[in-house]
């Protein structure tokens, strides 16, 4: 029996909420995406779960085919960032699903509600090593907030519900692993509505503590993390800036979480970050680090800077309380949503008197930032016949971005230093691969940010090694009619890794050095507008005219080999090696 042989009538047969309806499997697996307000999912078609995604259209649902089910994982990343709701990806049983895995790491690094739904070989078939079968649970166990094996049809529509409910409540990516033959049969189901859990400040105490600690400071800087976007904090946190003129710095990655032109903004910390901001929080007595885990990567120094306080007294805030105290250790841990904690400790200030804005601390916050903004523009990145310093692309790419840019970033040198130049004034508008550091990520995130919001441009930043994973979505964005725009910084090398061999292993390049192709013709042979830039003063120009353009645009930018700082130089030692001279043994002297 199948209530639903129309599209017309999908959906109309149960209303969320409204009791138990006779429906097959993948009728309840649909409606629960429509209960939950899905629209765009990502994926590649496959048999194991085709009998629902012939219900989509039906639903109103839209799959989004890529070429690779690695960059499906990532739109739906860029999609669920930018719009702070469940997102979801899809993909055949087998090797589609196993493709997912590096995205999916991604977004749980991101905090990305996504519902990662991963058609399993049939239940009659299991362990018998079957075409396309391996176990996908334990796979996906360390990058996961849950996971859920689907051990009956029955319970199809509840454990999706189930799924969506943690994926936003936990902030994370959830699996749902479903037997392709589960999507058969029929049953009674019930649709719930998305399950509501208000949030709270945090303890009553705790926040009298910490109100009082930052009354009390003679020097407090509040540290911006990616919490304090995705519970929509910023208006509450520049409040409470305002009233302890307090500085703000931003938290590796999340240079959206703070208007950089507000006065009391300093930029972002971590690699390639803001030494006005690191100068800015060495001062620091007391730290409010807001919605942040304090991550590793985000604190080391930077720029010969050791710029973490070492006596400071560290408040740390945020709605998971396992990465309270994690990392640095702090003074007060608070567990509470940051918006909410913001708002409640303003309240608790204000209680205790009114205050007059410290402007010397402002001159102090103006004159850093002018320095740092000087030496950014003063940076040594010159120009070779046809090749552009990537500093000054990036400086001339930073100017042209528009207000309400979306950006995404990749992993490797230049995009890296793009951190110094990136400067945002609204929320959801920074997407970078985190501390998980894929090569590919920028791309297809960006992708899944148009596709969520289609009246703001979507930028990525890409390095020249890093495009040869994503490319082949060109295909996909024109196909699906996505104006995305790609940079390509190309440089003809792995300029991360041979950063490394420069300064450890005395220019011996083995690996990094690439022979690319001309990316912008690669894109219009692919029918995408493409463009050629070789002077800095065409930078501009032509990330203008892609936005124009409203099609899917790579722009290829041709820059020298200069590159900035390692990742992490404390990573290496200085190579040791133990033969007089390496050389290549035959087999024979092994015997």
């Amino acid at each position: 029996m199948n209530i639903m042989t129309e599209a017309k009538n999908l959906t109309t047969s149960s209303k969320a909420g409204g009791g138990k309806v006779r429906m097959t499997p993948s009728e309840a697996f649909i409606e629960t995406l429509v209960a939950h307000k899905v629209k765009d999912v990502f994926g590649i078609v496959g048999s194991a779960y085709m009998d629902a995604l012939d219900l989509f259209p039906g639903g109103g649902i839209r799959l989004y085919s890529v070429a690779h089910e690695q960059n499906a994982a990532h739109m739906a990343d860029g999609y669920g960032r930018v719009t702070n709701r469940p997102t979801v990806c899809i993909a055949q049983n087998g090797p589609g699903v196993t493709n997912f895995v590096t995205a999916v790491a991604a977004a749980y690094w991101a905090h990305t509600p996504m519902v990662v739904v991963t058609p399993e070989s049939g239940s009659l078939t299991a362990g018998h090593g079957g075409f396309q079968e391996t176990e996908q649970m334990p796979i996906f166990s360390k990058i996961t907030k849950w996971q859920v094996h689907v051990n009956s049809p029955l319970r199809m529509a509840e454990l999706m519900h189930r799924a969506f409910t943690i994926a936003l409540h936990e902030r994370g990516p959830v699996q749902v692993n479903i037997p392709r033959d589960y999507f058969y049969g029929e049953g009674e189901y019930e649709i719930l509505p998305p399950l509501v859990i208000e949030r709270a400040a945090g303890g009553s105490n705790a926040l009298d503590r910490a109100a009082k600690m930052l009354a009390e400071a003679k020097f407090p800087v509040i540290l911006s993390g990616g919490g304090v976007v995705m519970s929509d904090g910023i208006d509450e946190v520049k409040a409470l800036a305002e009233h302890l003129t307090a500085p703000v710095v931003n938290s590796y990655l999340h240079n959206d979480s703070f208007p950089a032109s507000h006065p009391l903004a300093c930029g972002p910390l971590g690699y390639q970050g803001s030494k006005a901001a690191m100068r800015i929080i060495s001062r620091a007595d007391v730290v409010l680090a807001l919605g942040t885990r304090l991550g590793p990567f985000g604190t080391l120094p930077q720029h010969g800077i050791d710029y973490w306080p070492k006596d400071a007294k560290i408040i740390q805030i945020d709605a998971d309380h396992r990465t309270l105290g994690l990392v640095k250790k702090v003074s007060l841990a608070i567990q509470g949503d940051a918006r909410l904690a913001a708002a409640e400790l303003l309240k608790r200030l204000k209680a205790r008197g009114a205050r007059k804005p410290e402007k010397a601390r402002l001159v102090e916050v103006q004159r850093e930032k002018e320095a740092w903004i000087a030496e950014l523009a003063n940076w040594h990145s010159p120009n070779k016949k046809g090749q552009i310093g990537p500093r000054r692309a990036l400086a001339q790419l930073a100017k042209a971005l528009p207000r309400n840019a979306m950006v995404s970033t990749d992993i490797g040198n230049v995009c890296s230093v793009a951190n110094s130049y990136l400067r945002f004034e609204q929320p959801l508008s920074f997407l970078a691969a985190m501390s998980w550091g894929n090569c590919g990520y920028a791309y297809p995130t960006a992708l899944g940010a148009k596709v969520a919001r289609p009246d703001r441009p979507a930028i990525a930043y890409v390095g020249d090694g890093a495009w040869g994973m994503s490319l082949a979505e060109v295909m996909t964005a024109v196909k699906e009619k996505i104006p995305a725009v790609a940079v390509v910084f190309n440089n003809g090398q792995w300029g991360a890794e041979k950063k490394n061999q420069i300064d450890y292993f005395d220019n011996r390049f083995v690996g990094t050095n690439l022979a690319n192709p001309d990316f912008s013709e690669v894109a219009r042979v692919m029918g995408a507008e493409g463009y050629r830039v070789e002077h800095d003063d065409e930078v501009s120009d032509a990330l203008k005219a892609a936005l124009k353009s409203g099609k899917p645009s790579v722009v290829e930018i041709m820059l020298t080999q200069e590159l900035g700082e390692p990742f992490r130089r404390d990573a290496f030692r200085k190579p040791r090696r133990l033969l007089p001279k390496y050389r290549r043994y035959s087999a024979k002297e092994y015997r």
